[in-house]
């Protein structure tokens, strides 16, 4: 163990280098969109769901960090991950529309046009009710709507910055 720490000195501190300046960086991005978040006065459970997207991120971006730091043989890790990447290829295109749904729940959060309680207007001509609706929940892949006879409409998040959406005072 002792000549492992020996041979790998420079390796090893700029891991802990790293996961030191993540864990900051985590620490600073959680503060900044929970700000975000109070300032606006967005749900928590919304603001929560993007820490997780944030943090995931970040993850990954460290892992490929630490795997550069201690130069695994790419030849051999670009076979892994493209094999990897080719699965997951396929499994994206097949859900295209989960991906563009959670992107599209971060944009909402970030742009903030609407929040839970806002009474809204879609235009859309596919959905039959043509009056108003009342936002109940922001989830990560659709939004809650009540309209005034209390049905419930699950609508996703991606065709609410597709198609026009008139906020009513």
């Amino acid at each position: 163990m002792e000549e492992f720490i020996v041979n790998h000195k420079s390796e090893l501190l700029a891991t802990v280098i790293t996961l030191v300046a993540l864990l900051v960086l985590k620490f600073i991005l959680s503060k900044t969109i929970r700000k975000v978040g109070s300032v606006s006065d967005l749900n928590k459970v919304r603001t929560r769901l993007i820490i997780k997207y944030v943090s995931f991120g970040l993850s990954v971006v460290g892992l490929a960090v630490i795997i550069f730091i201690w130069g695994v043989n790419f030849r051999e890790l670009g076979l892994i991950f493209s094999s990897v990447f080719a699965v997951i290829g396929v499994a994206i295109f097949a859900q295209w529309s989960i991906l563009s749904n959670v992107t599209a729940g971060i944009i909402l959060y970030f742009s903030f046009p609407f929040k839970i309680g806002d009474r809204i207007k879609i235009m859309d001509k596919e959905i039959e009710y043509d009056g108003n609706y009342i936002i109940e929940d922001i989830k990560a892949f659709h939004i809650h709507l009540r309209n005034d006879d209390s049905e419930l409409l699950t609508y996703p998040n991606s065709l609410m910055l597709q198609k026009g959406v008139l906020l009513i005072n």
